[in-house]
C-alpha cells in the first residue's frame, strides 16, 4: 500500500509541475522600419560622425573621440549619450550589435500596415521586401551578421583608443548598412548601385 500511494505521490508531482502556467510571451509590436528609425539610422549615423575630416573656411581639422568620461546618472545621460568621447561611441556601437538580434526575429514586420514606399521608382513597397526576406530568411540573417561583424570591429578600435582604426571601421559599418539597403530597400537606384560597386 504504501509503494503505491509513493508512486501516486510521483505522479502528483509530475503532474503538478506539467501544470505550471508558462511564462508570459514577450511582445515585438516594432517593425524594422522602427528598429532602424529609432535605434540603427540615429546610432550609425553618430559613429560616422565620431571620426571625420572636415575642411572650411578655417581649414582642414579631423574630428575625433575625445578622453573625457561621464557619469551615467538621470540627469547627464542625455547629454552624455550625444558627446563625442570615446565612451558615447561605444554606447552607440552596442546599439549596432545589438539591433540585428532584433531585425531578424522570426515573424518581424516590415513596416506598419499603413505605410507605403515615398519613392515607389526607386524603393520597395514594405511587402515586396517582406517577401525578399521571407523567400531567403539566410541571405537577411548573414546579412545583418554583416553589421554586427563591422561593428565588433569597431568596438575593438574604440577600446584601443584608436582613431584610424574607428575611421577604417566606419567605412565597414557603412558598406554592410548599404549592402543591406540595396537588396531590400532601393535596389533600382542605379546610381546607388555603381557606387557600391566602385567602393568595392
Amino acid at each position: 500500500m504504501k509503494t503505491i500511494c509513493g508512486i501516486a505521490m510521483v505522479l502528483l508531482a509530475f503532474a503538478a509541475a506539467g501544470c505550471k502556467p508558462a511564462p508570459p510571451k514577450l511582445l515585438s509590436p516594432a517593425t524594422i522600419k522602427d528598429i532602424m528609425d529609432s535605434m540603427v539610422d540615429p546610432s550609425g549615423d553618430f559613429v560616422f560622425g565620431a571620426v571625420e575630416v572636415v575642411s572650411d573656411e578655417h581649414g582642414v581639422r579631423e574630428i575625433a573621440p575625445r578622453d573625457n568620461t561621464f557619469t551615467l546618472d538621470a540627469g547627464a545621460l542625455d547629454q552624455a549619450y550625444n558627446e563625442n568621447n570615446w565612451q558615447a561611441v561605444r554606447l552607440r556601437l552596442i546599439v549596432l550589435l545589438e539591433a540585428p538580434n532584433l531585425l531578424v526575429m522570426p515573424g518581424r514586420k516590415v513596416a506598419p500596415p499603413n505605410v507605403t514606399s515615398q519613392n515607389p521608382q526607386i524603393e520597395l513597397q514594405p511587402w515586396q521586401i517582406q517577401k525578399l526576406i521571407h523567400d531567403d530568411r539566410p541571405a537577411f540573417i548573414r546579412r545583418a551578421r554583416n553589421l554586427q561583424d563591422a561593428a565588433e570591429v569597431a568596438m575593438k578600435a574604440v577600446d584601443e583608443k584608436n582613431v584610424d582604426a574607428l575611421f577604417k571601421a566606419e567605412a565597414h559599418i557603412d558598406h554592410a548598412c548599404e549592402d543591406c539597403h540595396l537588396h531590400y530597400w532601393y535596389p533600382n537606384d542605379k546610381r546607388a548601385q555603381q557606387l557600391f560597386q566602385q567602393s568595392n
